[in-house]
């Protein structure tokens, strides 16, 4: 008697995988930063755990390296 059921739902990769995660290919970092600058959260992204560790070393890395913006402050 199991109340609550879950759904059978594939989740769509925001990655393929001929992708690599490198932070000197700026749009894929990009895709994964929100609005404010911040990196969402792993069900946010729908990533699975080794690509959300991959994904935000190469936000940080391209943050240091000036090809990302630290923030967003686009007024």
């Amino acid at each position: 008697m199991n109340k609550f059921k879950r759904s059978p739902r594939r989740r769509s990769p925001s990655i393929r995988s001929d992708e690599a995660i490198d932070y000197k290919n700026t749009s894929l970092p990009r895709r994964f930063v929100s609005e404010q600058g911040r990196i969402p959260s792993r069900r946010m992204n729908r990533l699975t755990p080794k690509q959300q560790r991959l994904v935000a070393i190469s936000i940080k890395r391209a943050r240091v390296s000036a090809s990302l913006p630290f923030s967003n402050n686009e007024n």
